[in-house]
């Protein structure tokens, strides 16, 4: 079989299958009609897609304050009002050495003893003194309007009539200091001490 004989026949088998095919009314106007269906959707999320970046845009802008992220400046609020008791004017008046005056339930604060009983508050948040006997030392710290903490390190504990520092200090939760008085109040506002500035 030549070339050409192949030809013609696979052109009739062709169509002798299209034959055979049965025919669809308005094909053409079927695929043109989707093709616009299409194209519409495509227009409707395109739409939809541009006004979300709109809307976010916005949303940007408004939250950013504007062009390259600047705020608009918001005027300044208040300073806070600053008590009169900071803590750096109660430890001036609170450094220096103290004498008992007056000890909630303490009697016979004039007895003779073989040391003066004082109290001496350090600038760096120590503490050291005399019991009447003993030598005594610890920590404290004070607050803003005067809250106070103190604690005791390790002492001996020569018996005479010892002086109770150690427990006003650890009761104390408040001061109220100036040049001449030391007051010292516990949890429940109940004074607990009193001292006069020694030196």
């Amino acid at each position: 079989m030549s070339k050409t004989e192949l030809e013609e026949d696979l052109r009739a088998t062709f169509d002798r299958a299209a034959a055979s095919v049965p025919p669809a009314p308005n094909l053409m106007s079927r695929a043109t009609d989707g093709a616009r269906q299409a194209q519409r959707r495509t227009y409707v999320a395109t739409g939809a897609a541009v006004a979300a970046v709109a809307v976010i845009a916005s949303a940007g802008f408004a939250l950013g304050g504007g062009l390259g992220g600047s705020t608009v400046p918001q005027p300044a609020a208040p300073a806070p009002a600053v008590s009169s008791a900071t803590p750096l004017a109660v430890s001036e008046q609170l450094a220096g050495t103290w004498r008992p005056l007056k000890m909630d339930g303490v009697n016979g604060l004039k007895t003779a003893r073989p040391d003066n009983p004082t109290l001496t508050f350090n600038s760096d948040g120590t503490w050291t003194g005399s019991d009447g006997c003993n030598g005594i030392s610890g920590t404290f710290t004070i607050g803003q309007r005067g809250e106070f903490t103190g604690t005791a390190g390790n002492q001996r504990l020569i018996e005479c009539a010892n002086v109770p520092h150690t427990a006003v200090l650890q009761a104390a939760r408040r001061i109220a200091a100036d040049r001449t008085t030391l007051k010292f109040y516990a949890a429940d506002g109940r004074e607990v001490a009193i001292y006069a500035r020694a030196r």
